[in-house]
């Protein structure tokens, strides 16, 4: 089974569970991908499914490797162009169920309870360390020179420099944050979207990966 597709982020709104309470939820909007390349162990050392999302609307602008990568030379045939690619782990008897050319819908995800959601995080910037880091800041009463500073990094004379990993500030955002155990509030198998509660990294009409959940059982 594969348990790994992509989707776009819509945005969050509100809808009312069984109990009649207000739950916060995710967006996601589930984009069909199409098998572009199968990895065997025996050529390739391990086992998995590369899938395309998202149709390229200016083909022109795409890298000529990238549309190599859609001129199968297995099936013989071209595949629609797509601009994003993901490679999918799975076990030989999973593999051996899709041939070059198959979809994936967001039927693989009907009877998920749970997912991981995986995004970029917006990016904030150069950030100091209250923003960054959380610091409480020093006193801001008047003629204070610590409101916002982080304050001491290190001693003088021994170490005689700044240990590494030191919380300070520096650039902020567009990092892979992963987002676990989303409770699916609804699957949509017409419209192609999902409902999942909670907050999802990333901005509005970002790429998300969702992936059925690996710690909640």
């Amino acid at each position: 089974m594969i348990s790994t597709i992509l989707g776009k982020k819509i945005g969050m709104t509100q809808v009312f569970n069984g109990k009649g309470e207000a739950v916060p939820v995710t967006i996601l909007e589930i984009a069909d991908g199409i098998v572009v390349d199968k990895k065997t162990s025996e050529r390739d050392g391990y086992t998995a499914v590369k899938f395309g999302f998202f149709d390229c609307e200016k083909p022109k602008r795409m890298p000529k490797a990238l549309k190599g990568v859609f001129k199968n030379e297995k099936t013989k045939k071209d595949l629609p162009l797509k601009k994003v690619l993901k490679e999918v782990r799975v076990d030989a008897a999973t593999a051996e169920k899709f041939n070059i050319g198959d979809t994936l819908t967001i039927e693989a995800m009907k009877d998920l309870k749970f997912v991981d959601v995986c995004g970029i995080s917006k990016g904030k910037g150069f950030q100091g360390v209250v923003k960054r880091h959380n610091f409480a800041g020093g006193a801001a009463s008047h003629g204070s020179n610590h409101k916002r500073a982080p304050g001491s990094i290190g001693s003088s004379t021994y170490p005689a420099r700044v240990f590494k990993n030191m919380r300070m500030a520096g650039h902020m955002g567009v990092d892979r944050v992963t987002v676990l155990n989303l409770a699916v509030e609804k699957v949509d198998l017409e419209n192609k979207f999902m409902l999942v509660q909670g907050a999802v990294p990333g901005s509005n009409n970002g790429v998300v990966e969702i992936r059925k959940s690996v710690k909640k059982k």
